[in-house]
């Protein structure tokens, strides 16, 4: 095999994580050869504008990218754009690209993301039906947007919620589907969801909980989406935000554990010597989940990718970064600090509906978790309590003039 077509270390899928190993790589000396391969036609780019700033015109694609183009090859890396790999051979730790051709690897580091959730019903492939995930997600999006237009949302997670906004804003009329109960069912508390159905229906946002969708209807292209009660919504484009599938069938059909992602250790090592994983596709024990536990968000990308790099120059690291997430809404920003499970105490610092306010999330009287709507000092005070897993005087804790810092108490 030419020497081209072998790198020391091949980076599988070049998002947030993936070009954070790369120059976590560079950065601590390494001097082997580096192959950073990204399916889509150009670099790494931030995805979180997406459904925001790049949906709605405030950014366009190169205010995307995370690095200049020319960065890449003067720092050693070789970037390759449309490059998918279809194949992984860990005997022999070579990678088939779409194509058929081959390259060997000392060490894959497999950083490949997720695809969005199709909906499991007719119709989905209809034109006008779209997800957001890629920047030829939203070009194709923002093609159909027009002002007065009907965009039905399926999905009331942070990315159906924020492209509700951004096309509220660009003056379509839209509904949100959400099949639970409750908006942001999975990652926050009543209170939160409720505080965010009432902002989007003031935006005049029709928003309908417990919708089941039976079958997107329309001949060739998206009419209407029909729901399991036998109504039928009317619509000129689908957008479908219900969750990403990790993109690990190479290394699952390679012998490699991917129970809802490619199983890594604390040090982002799979089952195999050779192989690790980070970002969106990696379930990894959590110290903050208390199990193993997969997430999506910026934050985890590139923490786990400065971990993979430093296992990989032999600096022994065990992973232990707090999760965090935003999302901007309108004129809200929602700040999020570690996890919210297994808490015994929901804690409201200020009145729902009326920003800033944040809801605290204590187990043992120690806080696990926090939300905090419009309240930027309330998070950064969390973050540092809850990596210290700091107890609160919660007799003092409602108290939104209070310091949070000043109600922490000593073990």
């Amino acid at each position: 095999m030419p020497p081209s077509d072998h790198y020391d270390i091949i980076i599988a899928g070049a998002g947030q994580a993936g070009a954070q190993c790369a120059q976590s790589l560079r950065q601590g000396g390494f001097a082997g050869t580096i192959a950073l391969l990204g399916e889509e036609p150009v670099g790494p780019y931030e995805r979180p504008p997406l459904s925001k700033d790049y949906l709605g015109g405030k950014r366009d694609a190169d205010r995307l990218l995370l690095r200049k183009p020319e960065f890449w090859a003067e720092k050693g890396i070789d970037l390759r754009t449309g490059c998918r790999i279809t194949g992984v051979d860990a005997a022999a730790r070579r990678v088939t690209l779409a194509g058929g051709s081959h390259l060997s690897y000392g060490h894959l580091v497999w950083a490949t993301g997720g695809r969005p959730r199709p909906l499991p019903c007719s119709g989905a492939d209809l034109r006008g039906v779209h997800a957001i995930r890629t920047i030829a997600d939203i070009d194709g999006l923002k093609a159909e947007v027009a002002p007065g237009a009907r965009a039905v949302i399926i999905g009331g997670g942070y990315i159906g919620l924020e492209t509700a906004a951004v096309l509220r804003g660009m003056g379509m009329a839209v509904t949100v589907l959400e099949a639970q109960g409750r908006l942001l069912a999975r990652v926050t508390s009543p209170p939160v969801s409720q505080f965010f159905l009432k902002l989007h229906q003031s935006h005049g946002v029709d928003v309908q909980l417990c919708a089941q969708v039976e079958a997107l209807t329309g001949q060739g292209r998206v009419t209407g989406v029909r729901l399991v009660d036998g109504r039928e919504l009317p619509a000129d484009i689908v957008i479908v935000g219900v969750g990403i599938i990790p993109n690990v069938e190479p290394l699952a059909a390679a012998g490699l554990a991917c129970p809802n992602g490619v199983q890594v250790d604390a040090f982002c090592r799979t089952s195999d010597p050779h192989i690790l994983g980070i970002g969106d596709c990696a379930r990894h024990p959590n110290p903050f989940a208390g199990s193993d536990i997969r997430l999506e968000s910026v934050q985890n990308a590139i923490d786990q990718a400065k971990v993979a790099a430093d296992t990989l120059l032999g600096r022994d690291r065990p992973y232990a970064a707090l999760p965090w997430f935003w999302s901007d809404q309108y004129d809200v920003k929602m700040q999020s600090a570690g996890l919210a499970l297994g808490q015994d105490t929901i804690m409201i610092r200020g009145e729902v509906g009326q920003a800033p306010f944040s809801v605290l999330y204590l187990r043992d009287s120690r806080l696990v978790a926090i939300d905090c709507i419009n309240n930027p000092k309330d998070f950064m005070q969390a973050k540092a309590l809850i990596a210290a897993r700091r107890r609160l005087d919660t007799r003092r804790a409602l108290d939104r003039e209070t310091d949070l810092r000043a109600i922490a108490l000593e073990d």
